[in-house]
């Protein structure tokens, strides 16, 4: 396959991003793409890989959304309802005609070895599926979507061994952590399509050019804040206030500001196709920088290598998404100190709102397009508010200010998947249950209200799935460490964000799994944390529901390993069974027991490996197979405590972890890597 960074690949051909499959019913197909204008499509469905299609029909505006973002980009929000109930357990090729050529002309990087067109498979029940976070491009580790590409390439020819739907828990893009590299390759993206520009009201640039002309733009946009009384603050959350000397350090001086930035990132993050308008020259920086921006560029080379393979997963796999804080910005909403400091001032406040655009036009909108279509009318009346008379065009500002405000209020970011289990998506971001006493206290995940209505949602439920970015049960040390920096005053050095953190929703979402007509059958799916998991957790003195924790993370992120060592030795040390330190824990009624992973030192609970998580589910909701995908190409089953357990589980789910299809599904064992 030629380079996507070569302009011989394809360079009239007008897709730019896409498609994404976002869902797959019976009686509806919802896809995502960017161009360079608007298209006439068509779309084929196959049953199976070759035939005639059993549904064939040219899009029509009822078929579609088109948003324009920039003088030569534009959205397309296809939300297809075919007039008849598409088969499900079956695999079903899709075509998607653009000016008459197939998706195998215009995109061939789609495809795997042999197929013609991509492939998905409708599902009502989750068999098994696949998911993973904090995919940030410059982290040194190779990027675990490449690796779940690889995976499905030996078994996407078999309906029953692709997995029913991939969820992206949160950090998508990294909005607030952008290499040296990247950044420059999305001022080429936004020159190259000419992404609207805006004003940028009380910053010390007047407008988005001046942002990509200042000097200060690469490795220095922490000097670009307004020199107010609120400067100092801003500083702190936005730019100053990155280092964390117990976890993890970061690198926030390329953060994004304009929308214009956030839209190519995505752009830049999902599709190889962009990078051939990543041509701008290196820019002029210091020494110091510039060996930085070199360092950086091997290793978003290699990132952009493995597009093409990111690319083909989300072509084949219906694909939700959820956000966490970088997808916006790091420790978002942690407090109410946080919010009053940063959404108080137009500049900051004008950040977040970007952010929150380009989520919902490239992430939310392809979970729930229904719920979403006001906001979406919204949207699009920004984009046509352009000012014609400006070169390139710049969005109205109080229009981007109405939308902004309107999305800084909204609420109801979470939603649900009428699968069986069913599946909730909890949004942990924007319902926070504040601290009116001590501003800087960390806020509560969610709110008294959102925890209600989360409870509705899973009444009358044997099993569900929930999907919480952040883990409810999480290593107890590490929660211990930030409950400490908390109690000083200093919750952004820790990132101090956890369902224990605040006393208010611990209570409550513990009391949720104990009542009486909660689901038995509960796993709860999560990442942020840069290292995987699996819990069992029970009530100690009643009968009560079934509950995993299953943590993976990251896409291609890791914790420092060393560190993590000794945390998960001291942590086994400190929180053993018998210690008397378990009862000063909000889980204290609770027993949680871990899982091991395979082929680790003895007692060793922590997985630390960028890749993509993988559970297959039984019929009753209960998970049978849970497996890390690592990135370095190897598998890394977990294990119970209990050895006949163990053995049990290893036979159920075998199957969809073995190379190529399954080849007896009474087999006994798993194969090890």
């Amino acid at each position: 396959m030629q380079s996507p960074r070569d302009p011989s690949v394809a360079p009239d051909q007008p897709v730019l991003v896409g498609p994404l499959l976002r869902r797959a019913s019976t009686e509806r197909l919802v896809l995502w793409l960017v161009a360079t204008r608007p298209l006439e499509m068509a779309l084929r469905l196959y049953q199976g890989e070759g035939g005639e299609p059993f549904w064939n029909r040219r899009l029509s505006e009822a078929d579609y959304r088109l948003i324009q973002v920039g003088e030569r980009a534009f959205i397309h929000f296809l939300d297809i309802k075919p007039d008849r109930h598409l088969p499900e357990e079956t695999l079903i090729g899709y075509d998607l005609l653009v000016d008459g050529k197939g998706i195998g002309d215009w995109a061939p990087h789609l495809l795997y070895d042999g197929q013609h067109r991509p492939a998905l498979v409708v599902r009502s029940r989750v068999t098994h599926l696949l998911h993973g976070s904090c995919r940030r491009p410059h982290h040194p580790s190779r990027d675990g979507m490449a690796r779940a590409d690889r995976w499905l390439s030996e078994r996407w020819q078999s309906a029953t061994d692709r997995p029913s739907l991939m969820l992206l828990t949160g950090d998508q893009i990294y909005a607030d952590d952008v290499a040296g590299p990247t950044l420059r390759a999305i001022h080429g993206v936004i020159r190259h399509l000419g992404l609207f520009q805006e004003d940028l009201s009380e910053a010390c640039v007047g407008d988005s050019r001046e942002l990509l002309q200042d000097r200060d733009t690469y490795y220095g946009r922490e000097h670009m804040l307004p020199e107010t009384h609120y400067n100092e603050a801003l500083i702190e959350r936005f730019f100053g206030g990155v280092r964390k000397p117990i976890f993890s350090t970061a690198n926030a001086k390329n953060h994004t500001v304009s929308l214009a930035e956030v839209l190519a990132m995505y752009m830049l993050v999902w599709s190889p196709v962009p990078w051939r308008f990543a041509d701008l020259p290196e820019p002029e920086l210091d020494a110091e920088h510039q060996t930085i921006y070199r360092q950086e560029q091997e290793v978003i080379d290699r990132f952009v290598a493995e597009l093409p393979s990111a690319a083909r997963l989300l072509a084949q796999v219906p694909t939700y998404m959820i956000f966490d804080d970088h997808d916006v910005t790091d420790d978002w909403n942690l407090s109410a100190l946080w919010e009053e400091t940063v959404y108080g001032h137009p500049f900051s406040r004008r950040i977040i709102g970007n952010a929150l655009i380009a989520y919902l036009l490239c992430q939310a909108w392809g979970n729930a397009p229904d719920s979403l279509a006001e906001l979406m009318d919204d949207t699009a009346r920004l984009f046509r508010s352009r000012h014609a008379e400006d070169e390139g065009g710049k969005l109205d500002a109080d229009t981007q200010d109405a939308l902004v405000s309107r999305l800084v209020r909204f609420d109801r970011w979470g939603f649900v998947l009428d699968t069986r289990p069913r599946i909730i998506v909890l949004d942990t971001r924007t319902r926070r249950w504040r601290s009116e006493v001590r501003r800087r206290k960390p806020s509560g995940l969610m709110d008294w209200e959102a925890l209600t209505e989360f409870q509705q949602d899973i009444l009358h439920q044997s099993a569900a799935i929930i999907v919480s970015p952040t883990p409810v049960f999480g290593v107890k040390l590490i929660e211990g460490i930030q409950a400490v920096f908390s109690w000083f005053g200093k919750p952004l050095v820790v990132d101090a964000e956890n369902w224990m953190a605040h006393r208010g929703a611990a209570n409550v979402i513990l009391n949720i799994f104990g009542h009486a007509r909660t689901p038995q059958n509960f796993v709860l799916l999560s990442g942020d944390v840069h290292y995987s998991f699996v819990y069992d957790v029970r009530l100690r003195h009643k009968p009560g529901p079934k509950i995993w924790q299953i943590t993976s993370s990251g896409l291609k992120n890791e914790f420092p390993h060393k560190l993590l060592s000794l945390l998960d030795r001291l942590n086994r040390w400190l929180y053993a069974p018998w210690s008397p330190l378990n009862w000063f824990t909000k889980r204290r009624r609770m027993r949680v027991s871990p899982w091991y992973p395979e082929n680790r030192d003895a007692g060793e609970r922590l997985w630390n490996g960028a890749g993509m998580g993988y559970v297959q589910f039984d019929d009753e909701g209960r998970p049978v197979q849970i497996a890390q995908l690592n990135a370095t190409d190897t598998d890394t089953l977990f294990r119970r405590e209990d050895p006949e357990e163990h053995d049990n589980y290893r036979a159920v789910g075998r199957g969809h972890l073995r190379k190529g299809r399954r080849q007896d599904e009474s087999t006994t064992t798993v194969q090890k890597r």
